[in-house]
């Protein structure tokens, strides 16, 4: 897992970086896991804009995910590593012993022909599930449950990871991607190793159309806009608007929009890095 720098043969891709796709195995997706993916357009179901700057983009299908992991025990070799459209991570396809076939989120370091396997007797290597009470102290982990059962919810984008500081009653204590420290139930699965693709952060689209092809429109600043659009528009010139916030006033710098009376205040121990 690399990236590749391009010739500037052409303005486009002058300063553009993208994935080299070398950990790629397969070009196809596996049939059976596949359904179709309708875009929205940013619109709701009475084709009111709700969603601003969304549209166009390049067809794509979805790929079922298995993000639970609930087959216990059961043996399972990764048959291919495979880019997927829908997230930044690549995706590993999982023939079972029992002839079942899932895809999986690719942890780095995941290679074709080996076994994982999830449970109460799976090891704590890369690829492997467990519950956060059978992982050791200090590890890398990823595709982390909230609420046992639910599937993983957190790091499950490219090269995220969560690591396990320690462990006390039915709680362990989990530094997350953002910097925050939080705990989370030792009943819940965690997947060991990092996500791929780590690189994903340092690409250059390097040129707009790109973009477009990712289905993201234009956005326009709000100091362009006139006051009767945005609180930051209007003005005579290049004026700067004032304080940056949002089209319904609410202030993108400094201003706390988290709820005090959330019910997960309590699980957090150290708030993430401003």
């Amino acid at each position: 897992m690399g990236l590749r720098k391009f010739k500037p043969v052409t303005p486009g891709t002058r300063f553009r970086v993208g994935a080299s796709f070398t950990e790629i195995t397969a070009t196809k997706p596996e049939k059976s896991l596949v359904v179709s993916s309708k875009k929205s357009g940013g619109r709701n179901n009475t084709g009111k804009m709700t969603m601003r700057y969304m549209g166009g983009g390049h067809k794509k299908s979805y790929r079922l995910i298995d993000f639970k992991r609930e087959k216990f025990d059961i043996p399972a070799t990764v048959a291919t590593v495979e880019y997927d459209p829908n997230r930044t991570a690549r995706i590993a396809l999982l023939h079972y012993a029992d002839g079942e076939k899932r895809y999986i989120i690719a942890p780095e370091g995941l290679q074709v022909g080996q076994t994982v396997v999830s449970g109460e007797t799976a090891t704590p290597e890369v690829g492997n599930t467990l519950k956060l009470a059978n992982i050791p102290l200090g590890s890398i982990v990823h595709n982390v449950e909230i609420h046992p059962g639910r599937g993983a919810q957190l790091a499950r984008s490219a090269g995220a990871y969560a690591q396990l500081a320690a462990r006390d009653g039915k709680y362990a204590t989990l530094k997350m991607p953002s910097g925050e420290t939080r705990l989370i139930l030792t009943a819940c699965l965690a997947t060991i190793g990092a996500v791929s693709n780590s690189d994903h952060a340092n690409e250059v689209l390097g040129k707009a159309g790109r973009k477009r092809w990712l289905g993201r429109r234009p956005r326009t600043r709000p100091v362009a806009m006139n006051p009767v659009d945005h609180p930051m528009g209007g003005g005579e010139g290049r004026s700067s608007g004032g304080q940056p916030r949002s089209r319904n006033g609410m202030y993108a710098k400094g201003f706390k929009t988290r709820s005090l009376k959330k019910y997960s205040n309590r699980f957090i121990i150290e708030k993430r890095k401003k």
